[in-house]
């Protein structure tokens, strides 16, 4: 399974069914043992999240949120490239990673277009007699075609074509032509880095929360396979860990790209007004959305209810709603599909209750938040399968012993200090997704580093979370997201150029994590201690692997 996920030589949601057709028929594990692990209460959290999802993007409310920031965060190139990789992040903290991106680079590449002008002529500007051969950026332009706001708000605002032309520089014949390839290379740089930034924040930012990103999910569910008296990662104590180490992140990976990119460059000259007009399309953009709608405030409501409710259910630092249930009845599964049920039947305009008393009056067709149609379509439930293969491997591996037995090879690994494993483990996996999806590469490896944690008596979360987050960290191949290959199909970054700026983000990442597992971490969730909860699972596997290395 694991050759066949990362080869794709059969679909990945195929590869994931394999199971129900080989363990029972193998005689490594019952059907009915296998075929639950395809719908745990994690996949109900995770399609809760994309429901949610769903309903944000059919009411556009993502969008209004993305230019709102934009217009707050200003059009200074270092300053836009922050709000993008802001924007991105909080975005793919509740919608998926891919849609994120998808809605992102439209909207980035119209402020370039107003900032810098037509790219076509950046280009040609950038070359000189020892270079006309060799372009600044390779590949087509079809992406930037399809997107005629900055051209839409030229000729709304009345500015003439000569201005749009030149990009605001109309002094350019006073300009040598040096100096008009210097600052055509500067726009392109920062072009790049508007382009590779927003995959970048939007893996980074699914790590926030446990519905951002399917690894995380994962985690949750193999925790509850492996170690079922284990409680301490749910929605709330997650996202109070990893929400800091995104920021963190987020912060110097824009440190980075926008040193990288030209973006801290502080000249000022002749951008002004290209500034301006970069503003004025932002505001410009949201001023056409209108004002906020019943639907959008509605969705709004129940998007920050979903939120608020998660996250406060079981926070572990503080007593949570759910002492006033039963215990251990209420999940965040349950809080999450109570919440997108409503979706489905609440109105999506204001109600009108005149008809009421004048049978006469008009009254507004009812139409749901949500409907199913538009629900099913946008689910991807080759994701929910992928899930189901993956609880269902981790199952057979714990059921016949296998993952005891890798875990019992890898004891060589204990002389390791454990704080040098994190840092291993995590490279590793970074190194590892770059060539096979995260979902993939979480499922294959996770098992492995649990039983490397008992038998290196370590508390297995202090290997298991920096696996998990590590294994989103995938910045330097354009086949390690979809994300990633969006942004490289725009035809306008190179393989090179991800490669430069991705390699050091995975350094960066796996600082960030080191810092993040040994700080507040440790605080969290008492890493420099074996669990209690650990233990029956200990006694278990090194039976198991008593016993096979009696066996062999």
């Amino acid at each position: 399974m694991a050759t066949f996920w990362c080869t794709e030589a059969l679909p990945l949601a195929v590869t994931a069914m394999l199971p129900v057709c080989l363990f029972p028929t193998l005689g490594i594990i019952p059907s009915k043992k296998i075929c639950p692990q395809y719908f745990l209460e994690t996949n109900f959290l995770f399609l809760s999240g994309l429901v949610m999802a769903s309903s944000i993007e059919e009411w556009g409310l993502h969008r209004r949120i993305a230019l709102k920031v934009l217009s707050i965060v200003g059009v200074k190139p270092a300053w836009l490239i922050f709000g993008m990789m802001m924007t991105s992040a909080f975005l793919s903290m509740w919608l998926s990673n891919t849609a994120t991106t998808a809605m992102m680079l439209p909207i980035a590449n119209a402020i370039l277009e107003s900032l810098f002008g037509d790219l076509e002529t950046l280009k040609k500007n950038c070359k000189s007699p020892k270079d006309s051969d060799s372009d600044i950026i390779n590949g087509t332009h079809e992406c930037f075609t399809s997107v005629p706001t900055s051209l839409q708000f030229m000729q709304n605002n009345d500015v003439s074509d000569h201005v749009e032309r030149t990009d605001g520089t109309e002094p350019a014949d006073v300009r040598t032509a040096e100096e008009i390839r210097s600052e055509s290379e500067y726009q392109l740089k920062v072009w790049k880095g508007f382009l590779i930034c927003i995959p970048y924040a939007a893996s980074i930012g699914g790590t926030a929360t446990l519905t951002g990103t399917a690894p995380n999910l994962i985690l949750i569910g193999q925790l509850k396979s492996y170690f079922p008296d284990c409680d301490l990662i749910n929605f709330g104590s997650w996202f109070a860990f990893a929400f800091p180490l995104m920021l963190i992140f987020l912060f110097v990976g824009w440190l980075w790209i926008a040193y990288l990119y030209g973006g801290l460059n502080t000249r000022h000259d002749r951008r002004a007004q290209a500034e301006a007009r970069a503003q004025a399309l932002i505001q410009d953009d949201y001023r056409k959305l209108g004002p906020i709608n019943f639907a959008q405030g509605a969705i709004a409501f129940f998007f920050v209810l979903f939120a608020v409710l998660l996250f406060t259910r079981d926070p572990k630092f503080i007593t949570g709603w759910s002492v006033f249930f039963k215990k251990g009845y209420v999940s965040d599964a349950v809080t999450g599909v109570i919440i997108v049920s409503i979706l489905f039947f609440f109105p999506s305009q204001k109600p009108s209750l005149s008809w009421w008393f004048d049978p006469q009056a008009s009254n507004t067709r009812y139409v749901p938040l949500l409907s199913w149609q538009k629900a099913q379509d946008s689910i991807p439930w080759n994701i929910i399968l992928l899930l189901g293969g993956g609880f269902a491997m981790a199952k057979a591996c714990e059921e016949s012993g296998l993952a005891s037995w890798i875990g019992g090879h890898l004891q060589p690994l204990a002389e390791v200090p454990p704080a040098a494993a994190v840092m291993l483990i995590t490279a590793f996996l970074a190194c590892f997704t770059e060539f096979a999806s995260n979902t993939a590469t979480i499922i294959i490896f996770l098992p492995v580093i649990a039983e490397l944690a008992i038998h290196v008596s370590v508390n297995p979360l202090y290997f298991m979370i920096p696996a998990t987050v590590g294994c989103s960290y995938a910045f330097m191949l354009p086949v390690s997201t979809p994300p990633n290959s969006i942004a490289f199909a725009s035809g306008h970054l190179m393989v090179k150029d991800m490669v430069k700026t991705g390699f050091v983000m995975n350094i960066l990442g796996i600082l960030c994590v080191s810092l993040a597992m040994n700080t507040w971490g440790v605080a969290m969730f008492d890493l420099h201690t074996y669990p209690e909860w650990a233990h029956p699972i200990n006694k278990t596997a090194a039976v198991v692997v008593q016993a096979l290395n009696a066996t062999l």
